[in-house]
């Protein structure tokens, strides 16, 4: 089994916030996060997905495809957008980085299983010293 990862970029808004919370209790939890005029980040995307390789091509996948799935599916609703207003995937679910390369995933893993290729992981810089991967566990 081999495994592939594609790396796409994408610019966001967010903003972590309990609305049921004062300001001041989301200020103590989530910090700067909780701005009420939101925060940005450039993200880091890294999507891995594993499988045989094919003999006729030599590819686990075509790249060209991964790009495609990942752009239709995730890049273009995310890049440049508020993630807590404008995300179908994302609508009613605190917009943590843990939470969004959650949903990532899932938005991802029907389209490789009908590829026949397995989506391994999803790893997301928030930052370059913050990143969370999520297995699909």
């Amino acid at each position: 089994m081999v495994h592939i990862t594609r790396r796409e970029r994408f610019c966001a808004a967010h903003k972590l916030y309990r609305e049921e919370w004062t300001p001041e209790q989301n200020e103590e939890v989530f910090g700067y996060c909780s701005n009420p005029n939101w925060h940005g980040h450039n993200y880091e995307l890294y999507v891995t997905v594993k499988g045989d390789i094919n003999p006729q091509t030599g590819f686990v996948m075509d790249i060209k495809i991964m790009k495609e799935i990942i752009h239709t599916y995730v890049i273009g609703k995310l890049d440049h957008k508020n993630i807590n207003l404008d995300v179908d995937f994302m609508a009613g679910k605190m917009a943590s980085t843990e939470v969004i390369a959650q949903e990532i995933f899932h938005q991802l893993k029907p389209h490789f299983d009908q590829r026949g290729v397995i989506l391994h992981s999803v790893k997301l810089f928030e930052t370059e010293n913050n990143s969370v991967e999520y297995f699909g566990q």
